[in-house]
């Protein structure tokens, strides 16, 4: 089991809803939301199978990903989209697969 691949799968999950109420209201930005946070562990799953530069780039893409879905529902909220307690939990998913990815880019 790849924990951090596990866990940017979960973020997936947390998001479903939260993108459902952005999308209502900003469906471009939601469709950034959604391509991002599918960037995570689909570049973590391909990582995983490279070696060397190759693996930690695709390392690096994630934690991009991750800081971009981040930075996009601050957006979405301060837009007014949704409320920060919408976003509590997968902002906290979202820290600790950033804090994996950290440390798999070192």
């Amino acid at each position: 089991m790849f924990d951090a691949l596990e866990r940017a799968l979960a973020l997936i999950s947390l998001l479903r809803r939260v993108l459902a109420r952005i999308a209502a209201k900003d469906p471009d930005l939601a469709r950034q939301i959604r391509k991002a946070a599918s960037s995570i562990p689909l570049n973590l799953a391909e990582g995983r199978e490279r070696v060397g530069r190759d693996r930690a780039h695709h390392y690096r893409i994630a934690l991009g990903s991750t800081a971009e879905v981040a930075a996009a529902l601050a957006v979405a909220e301060r837009w007014g989209y949704v409320e920060a307690e919408d976003l509590a939990e997968a902002l906290v998913a979202i820290d600790r697969v950033r804090a994996m990815l950290w440390r798999l880019t070192r």
